[in-house]
């Protein structure tokens, strides 16, 4: 029969092995849990960087849209607008 170490016998090592195990992989926070919650924190700080660096070209782009000749530019290269008195011919290749 095999004996038992003396530090199994002991009722502190042995509460705080059961306290830690709980702790670990049985609470409503556990190892798992944590981990997750940090990946998902890390994704959300990258969406927040991508977010302020569109911010920051959107807000350019409406202080450049002040001035009448860079709206008429901005109508004409990003939405494809026309003048009255011009056509636009698409041409694409097979």
């Amino acid at each position: 029969m095999k004996r038992i170490p003396a530090w199994l016998k002991n009722k502190y090592v042995l509460t705080s092995i059961v306290f830690g195990i709980y702790f670990l992989f049985l609470d409503d926070w556990d190892i798992f849990t944590l981990v997750r919650q940090k990946r998902k924190l890390n994704q959300v700080e990258q969406q927040d960087v991508q977010m302020s660096e569109q911010l920051k070209q959107t807000k350019q782009t409406l202080y450049r849209l002040h001035h009448l000749n860079e709206l008429e530019a901005y109508a004409r290269s990003e939405k494809f607008f026309k003048r009255d008195d011009e056509e636009i011919f698409v041409v694409t290749k097979k």
